[in-house]
């Protein structure tokens, strides 16, 4: 069977060039004076639409089903809200030879954020891996992430780590949670017209991360945390992240293989487990750090990428794993690899 070839470059997210864009505008035209407030306000708004729609998109009966693999999902979640975590802990000794104050307080929060969801089910899926496992293993990390990341934040970054305060908690509820609590309560009602209109919903939450990142960098300019950074500082936490992301990959696919997982079963362990949502992410942080959300989402940024292009190509070299199966069908079944001439109904299709 011939294979599909496969883009030879690395892949370079659009979004992630939209969001570097707002950046720099943000350095260039920042929200000050009477304008700041006015950002503020928008971008309060934006997260709060951002989990309403979350809230409102969650299908119940699909949690429910993933439920019947539970060794799995627990397995994603100790690595994404335990294992991770440690890690960010163990980072603590860089302070300050490799990493300043804020960049530590991003990177531990980076270690906080739930899985990605649409990411690991596509990498998943190229690689031949248990999809249907993928996408329940990031939907419950999303949502354990509302209420796990606010939490552990509270517990490992402290009062003076970054800006995070006890008064966060309370922004979380009102911001995240009671939004997120809203759209399940209302999702019988706006549940089709959010189907049917899925497309375009998918700019909406990109427009409403744009401009969560465009007033917490503008804050950050306002209040001068980017004198706090250099690019030695930057290049360090490159290399940082990069022994994360490498520590995270085997360890997802090495210990899948020891706790018994099946070779599909571990495919999906290793992308769900070692990722993190740049989307769930950016709108927790804007509320957790305030002015100091700027250089706090910085390192979730660069992992959000550097996490793309490494499993891109892992995706890609598991595809060509002689173990692997056939490519799967719509209905969930493994292809056949059979001569063309045995199915005559193909040929016209």
């Amino acid at each position: 069977m011939r294979r599909p070839r496969l883009p030879a470059r690395l892949p370079l997210d659009p979004y992630v060039l939209a969001l570097l864009a707002t950046v720099g505008l943000a350095a260039l035209l920042p929200a000050r004076g009477a304008a700041a407030p006015v950002a503020d306000g928008v971008s309060t708004a934006a997260v709060a639409l951002l989990f309403f729609l979350y809230g409102a998109r969650l299908s119940t009966r699909e949690a429910l089903d993933g439920l019947r693999h539970w060794r799995l999902h627990l397995t994603v979640l100790a690595c994404t809200f335990v294992l991770f975590p440690a890690l960010g802990l163990a980072a603590r000794w860089m302070v300050p030879g490799l990493l300043t104050q804020p960049l530590y307080s991003g990177l531990l929060f980076l270690c906080l954020v739930p899985s990605t969801v649409q990411s690991s089910i596509a990498f998943t899926s190229i690689a031949r891996g248990n999809v249907p496992a993928a996408i329940c293993a990031g939907s419950f990390s999303s949502l354990a992430g509302i209420v796990l990341t606010p939490l552990l934040a509270a517990t490992l970054l402290g009062a003076g780590t970054g800006g995070f305060s006890a008064g966060s908690l309370g922004k979380i509820v009102v911001q995240l949670l009671l939004p997120f609590l809203l759209g399940r309560l209302l999702r019988p009602r706006v549940g089709g017209f959010l189907v049917r209109h899925k497309p375009v919903l998918g700019y909406v939450d990109r427009g409403s991360i744009l401009l969560v990142v465009y007033a917490a960098f503008s804050a950050g300019m306002a209040a001068g945390v980017w004198h706090q950074v250099s690019l030695p500082r930057l290049g360090a936490l490159l290399a940082v992240e990069a022994v994360l992301l490498t520590v995270m990959l085997l360890v997802t696919w090495y210990g899948a293989g020891r706790l018994g997982f099946g070779r599909e079963d571990r495919i999906a362990i290793q992308f769900a487990g070692s990722k993190k949502s740049l989307a769930a992410g950016l709108p927790m942080a804007s509320v957790l750090f305030g002015a100091q959300a700027g250089l706090a989402v910085l390192p979730l940024m660069v992992f959000h990428q550097m996490q793309l292009m490494v499993c891109a190509v892992l995706a890609r070299r598991r595809a060509r794993d002689p173990l692997a199966p056939g490519p799967e069908l719509p209905c969930g079944r493994v292809a056949e690899v059979s001569p063309p001439a045995q199915h005559p109904a193909a040929r016209g299709r």
